[in-house]
């Protein structure tokens, strides 16, 4: 997955914040670069300087190795690049204003990895301000409040399918209707959890495409499929069935969630997915079976990427000055979605403003993933 470029105050430069990788003999070379190997890491040549810079660093070792650019009191990040193969040269731009900096060689294989020298920059001005690393630990409380918050959905999912498998019980398919979209939607707040749903998440809410028989396979199931019933004039005894298996599909992952673990480090990446998959599935009214609901559905998986944002806020705080943009950026959303249901019914302006909102939101949401990817600290930093 191709990461946007990171807001300024997010300022981990990723492996990508190279300009490339080339081949590089393993015999020394006539350029001068900065050894990112585990013997003799940091070492090199090229002397690092205030102000915006281009430091190439070359791996002579046997091992791919993941390079770091870090204050080694504090172990504040300030740029790495990863997957950095045997016998290649990569360069990492970076801006550098006062403080001590170290890179730090992370070795594939078994080896602890290797910190090389200080380098110590005084004077004025500014540069790409580090980020403390986050733990795993520091994970395990906002993810136990996130699985908390699932098992109170999905009693809420209980009682909402039941709902809607009692109406098409009794026949009355106008109470169905009105039942399916509340169902739906405690469904769609659970975003961040889909990863840890397995196969209960095709089977309750999998759409049709890439199926063989399309919307009459026998593998499409759940929501969309009940979705695609009720709003294309089959009978409430051909949906009987199919309800019925999803009151028990979610009825089953309720049970199942208890022995769940989500991991810790997952959490991050899913405040960026949740708004990806609504753009590409919500926001162009693919996933629409017949309801029109793709845009309370977008506000669905909204409020879920806002109640995880909320969760990892004390360790974004003081980590991401782009946060209270974040915030902005999902009350622009939000604001946009409300009173809405059907992509069909906007206007070619009204959807350029919310396609341009979730892009800009996306864009603010990506940095989440880097700056809480847990990560183990030098020993000795503070």
């Amino acid at each position: 997955m191709r990461l946007p470029a990171l807001a300024a105050g997010a300022a981990l430069l990723l492996a990508m914040a190279g300009d490339g990788t080339r081949p590089a003999p393993k015999a020394p070379s006539a350029a001068p670069a900065i050894e990112a190997g585990a013997s003799g890491c940091g070492t090199g040549r090229v002397p690092l300087r205030p102000g915006p810079q281009v430091l190439p660093l070359r791996n002579d070792g046997d091992t791919s190795t993941n390079v770091t650019l870090l204050d080694p009191r504090t172990g504040a990040v300030y740029a790495e690049l990863e997957g950095m193969g045997p016998g290649t040269v990569r360069s990492l731009r970076i801006a550098l204003g006062p403080g001590s900096y170290a890179f730090r060689c992370a070795q594939d294989g078994p080896a602890d990895p290797v910190t090389g020298p200080v380098t110590r920059i005084t004077g004025a001005g500014g540069g790409t301000p580090g980020i403390v690393p986050v733990s795993e630990n520091d994970l395990y409380a906002p993810t136990r409040a996130y699985q908390a918050y699932v098992s109170t959905g999905l009693d809420r999912l209980v009682d909402r399918t039941d709902a809607l498998r009692s109406a098409v019980d009794d026949g009355d398919l106008g109470a169905a209707r009105a039942a399916w979209t509340p169902a739906h939607l405690a469904y769609e707040r659970l975003g961040a959890a889909y990863g840890t749903f397995g196969d209960f998440d095709g089977r309750i809410d999998g759409l049709p495409a890439g199926l063989p028989g399309g919307v009459h396979d026998a593998g499409f199931t759940g929501f969309h499929r009940v979705e695609y019933g009720l709003w294309h004039g089959e009978s409430a005894a051909s949906l009987a069935g199919v309800t019925d298996r999803l009151a028990r599909d979610v009825r089953a992952l309720r049970s199942s969630w208890a022995d769940e673990r989500m991991e810790p480090g997952d959490l991050p990446l899913r405040a960026h997915e949740i708004l990806e998959n609504t753009l590409q599935f919500q926001l162009t009214g693919e996933a629409d079976q017949g309801s029109g609901t793709t845009l309370r559905t977008a506000a669905a998986n909204l409020e879920g990427t806002r109640e995880l944002v909320g969760l990892l806020r004390p360790l974004l705080r003081p980590r991401y000055t782009g946060l209270a943009a974040v915030d902005a950026s999902m009350d622009r959303m939000d604001a946009l979605l409300k009173g809405r249901s059907s992509v069909g019914a906007l206007s070619r302006i009204d959807r350029e403003r919310l396609n341009g909102a979730a892009g800009d939101l996306l864009e603010r949401l990506a940095p989440i993933a880097t700056i809480c990817a847990p990560r183990r600290r030098p020993q000795g930093a503070g």
